[in-house]
């Protein structure tokens, strides 16, 4: 009753302010005539933080934390490679809700209108559910610590396989903590700092759009497409399943540019996903990860594979990581931790400026204040939405007291299911992993890039190297990444969700229940995804299979670099190695030093370091997609800036879905009618021999 007594008192107070509108526009300095986005909105009375949480929106969240969870594990057992799926998602959700609802207005049983904080809060869930898969280690830490990855790598006497009940526990036990970490810090981050947050920023901008009748029209028409490019994708790949009934069978092995190509991994793999994924990153990703893969399997590795017998024995295998396979994996390893250490370092610099420029803006600003009896001047927006930011205070002792209960179960639970990870190697990550998720936080505000991998490398080789070898170091690194990445992936997540609430004037309470409904459905859902693919798929994690999870096997040798060294690596690979780590810090300073219009045109080494494990041939599916979007450009911008992420999300979407009828279609043994397999002439000639005879 009381909490309904402090809604009625500001709503009565925004009242009294539509009166004296015009008023306010002068005194804001909005003469324009223009109206701003909450003077647009401010008709609409915004409910309760209860209100904002229903049941429809928990209920389709839920539906598309299933559809996007299947997408976002498809691209971590691929590639690794996963693009922003906001806008999907926050169309898709108010495509659905806005469908309900007007079925019930048409049936006179609306009791509740659609509202944009209700779009807010399925916005938030669904990435947060979906956001598990990634931080969750499918396609990474936790796959890499499986027997099946072992045998790929070095150190292979130490794995865990995985099990779907310990690995929904430990996703309980480390998934909320990074929650709770930053949630004192909202206000700071979010209005006193006024921290950017593209993401979050733009995701609120889409979602205030929607709820305009200009917006709405436009939504609908998006939501058409993506739903055409929906069909097309799914049924594109039901179409290719009937062609794959063995291995290296399909369209998904055309020898696009001769069979030579297609042994060095260079051929279309008609590949609806990354033609989508291709379409909404950025146009230097696609080329950077061309580039790597032309540098690495069209000029590296054919020469390195030429000194067989000189740099390595001839009797290897071609998946023997004292072979070229070393190389492989050993450079890209290489690359990725330059760029990396170079970004975390950059990061951490802009962070502590930024951190130490704010505050002494803050502290002038005090002063002058203090000084002068003038109001300082807000515009009507930043007034309304700091006014309903602030209403609905989460107390400080939740936030501690939360995490401080949730850190002990899980010190007292994780060496239970990881014996090798020490209590006391969690609880110094427990007293340090505040600190890190506020940086993440605080530099995702103003680069709108997490670095949550790049801290879980960092947890691999601090304790991977404290724990050693004779105490299972390579497990106990790779399950600290996990407990470290979760943590501060989250962090930075809820506070993107925390910008989008203030620019949506969706309560904060809403936001941090959603986020955690989201999550506990994450930590059921994803695992139950990759169990689907881990019992359908006998080729999951096997480099030449359809989901060869590339980031499994470069994070355990990571974690084996930290326990044993650099002795067991082929000849001249360490060479290569410190060669490509100063490459990708010398080519990140370039870029960060040179002016802006050159700059874009440099490759990003992360990007580049990619394919050099896994071959080009995702590159120039996305290298197409990236084709199509630049063409459309220039022929309409406007029409290809407007529904250019709606057809790449229908085409991501439809291949995705496909995945749950293919899993169950491969697990019940249901094999496809015909093999389409593209063969060499000498082959064929032998073929044609046999048969003759």
């Amino acid at each position: 009753m009381e909490e309904k007594g402090v809604d009625g008192r500001v709503v009565k107070r925004l009242d009294s302010e539509r009166s004296s509108n015009s008023m306010n526009r002068q005194r804001f300095g909005e003469v324009s005539g223009v109206l701003s986005i909450e003077e647009f909105f401010e008709d609409q009375e915004v409910p309760p933080w209860r209100k904002q949480l229903t049941f429809r929106a928990f209920f389709v969240s839920f539906w598309l934390s299933i559809l996007f969870s299947f997408i976002v594990m498809k691209l971590n057992l691929t590639t690794g490679i996963i693009p922003s799926l906001n806008v999907s998602a926050g169309l898709l959700g108010f495509f659905f809700v806005k469908s309900w609802t007007k079925f019930l207005e048409r049936s006179g049983l609306l009791r509740q209108p659609f509202t944009r904080q209700e779009n807010t809060v399925i916005q938030t869930c669904v990435v947060a559910s979906s956001g598990i898969a990634f931080s969750g280690g499918f396609g990474s830490y936790l796959f890499g610590m499986s027997e099946r990855i072992a045998h790929r790598s070095s150190g292979s006497k130490d794995f865990k396989d995985p099990s779907l009940g310990w690995i929904i526990g430990f996703l309980f036990v480390v998934s909320f903590l990074g929650l709770f970490s930053v949630v004192p810090l909202r206000k700071i981050m979010v209005v006193d700092f006024k921290l950017t947050y593209p993401s979050g920023t733009a995701t609120a901008h889409l979602i205030n759009s929607f709820h305009t009748p200009r917006g709405a029209a436009l939504a609908k028409k998006q939501v058409r497409l993506l739903g055409r490019f929906f069909s097309l994708s799914f049924l594109w790949g039901f179409f290719q399943w009937f062609f794959q009934a063995a291995d290296g069978c399909g369209f998904a092995h055309f020898p696009t540019f001769g069979l030579q190509a297609r042994a060095n991994r260079f051929y279309f793999d008609f590949s609806a996903t990354y033609i989508g994924v291709g379409m909404i990153c950025p146009h230097i990703i696609n080329v950077s990860v061309l580039v790597g893969g032309i540098i690495s399997w069209g000029i590296m590795w054919p020469l390195i594979e030429n000194k067989k017998g000189q740099w390595f024995s001839e009797k290897l295998s071609s998946d023997d990581l004292s072979g070229l396979e070393g190389y492989k994996v050993f450079i890209a390893i290489a690359i990725i931790l330059g760029d990396g250490l170079y970004n975390f370092f950059k990061v951490l610099t802009r962070t502590l400026s930024g951190l130490f420029s704010q505050l002494q803006h803050k502290r002038e600003a005090e002063d002058f204040s203090l000084g002068s009896s003038s109001r300082s001047e807000f515009s009507y927006d930043d007034e309304r939405r700091k006014q309903l930011f602030l209403k609905d205070q989460i107390p400080i002792w939740f936030a501690i007291g939360g995490y401080v209960v949730i850190a002990a179960v899980s010190i007292n639970t994780l060496p239970h299911i990881f014996p090798q990870l020490k209590w006391y190697y969690i609880l110094v990550i427990y007293v340090f992993a505040p600190i890190l998720a506020f940086c993440n936080a605080y530099g995702c505000g103003l680069t709108d890039w997490s670095l949550a991998s790049t801290y879980g490398k960092l947890a691999i080789f601090t304790i991977g190297a404290w724990a050693g070898p004779l105490h299972g170091g390579v497990i106990a690194g790779l399950a600290a990444c996990g407990v470290m990445m979760n943590i501060v992936s989250t962090a930075s997540d809820l506070m993107q969700d925390f910008k989008t609430g203030y620019l949506t004037l969706a309560s904060p309470r809403s936001m941090f229940v959603s986020q955690v409904v989201g999550t506990t459905m994450g930590c059921i859902i994803s695992p139950c995804v990759f169990w689907l693919f881990y019992k359908a798929f006998d080729d999951l994690g096997l480099r030449t299979g359809q989901y060869p999870a590339p980031n499994a096997v470069l994070f355990r040798n990571m974690s084996v670099l930290g326990v044993e060294g650099l002795s067991s690596l082929p000849k001249n690979c360490l060479t290569f190695c410190y060669v490509f780590f100063a490459t990708a810090i010398l080519v990140n300073l370039i870029k960060d030093l040179i002016p802006k219009k050159w700059a874009r045109f440099i490759p990003l080494p992360m990007a580049m370091a990619l394919p050099f494990y896994l071959g080009p041939y995702f590159a120039i599916d996305m290298s197409l997609g990236s084709l199509i979007l630049f063409v459309w450009q220039k022929l309409n911008k406007t029409k290809a800036d407007a529904f250019g992420p709606a057809v790449a999300s229908g085409l991501i979407c439809g291949d995705g879905i496909w995945m749950l009828p293919y899993s169950i279609l491969a697990l019940a043994e249901v094999k496809p009618p015909m093999c389409m397999k593209f063969l060499s002439r000498a082959t064929n000639a032998r073929v044609d021999k046999f048969l003759g005879s």
